[in-house]
């Protein structure tokens, strides 16, 4: 299978978290292994520790974004702030917020926040479409 929107749909079916879901999909596009795409975006889940804050799966695309279209000088980082606000803004719009918090209703930094957000079902009735629309943005950007 070579498209990454189903790749991250799946991987997030498998258990993986957003941001690895979405970081892994366009990894060998970005030319790294899946299993360094799946480490490195393995912290970013829940928005950033299950902290809530900026969704993973946006945190993902931003990971991939940077990996293909990044500066890797300091000459070139305000044309990557550039792109990357583009795609948060586009993420914001398209999903009304960027915050996990507010995109799941619940605060999952607390104990009785994640169990009720895990009661309430939203890991599988809100991420998978906010995966599926951060891969899809990207996949759209990357024209892959």
């Amino acid at each position: 299978m070579t498209d990454p929107v189903q790749i991250a749909n799946d991987r997030f079916a498998q258990g993986f978290n957003c941001a690895q879901a979405v970081l892994s999909a366009f990894a060998a596009q970005a030319g790294i292994s899946e299993e360094s795409a799946l480490r490195l975006a393995s912290p970013f889940g829940g928005g950033i520790a299950r902290q809530g804050q900026v969704c993973g799966a946006l945190t993902g695309a931003l990971m991939a974004l940077g990996l293909q279209r990044g500066n890797s000088t300091p000459q070139g980082k305000d044309e990557t702030y550039r792109i990357s606000q583009e795609f948060v803004q586009a993420f914001q719009e398209r999903h009304g917020a960027i915050l996990c918090r507010e995109l799941v209703g619940y605060d999952i930094s607390t104990p009785e926040g994640l169990q009720a957000a895990r009661e309430g079902k939203v890991f599988a009735s809100v991420c998978p479409g906010l995966v599926n629309g951060a891969a899809d943005m990207l996949a759209e950007i990357l024209k892959v």
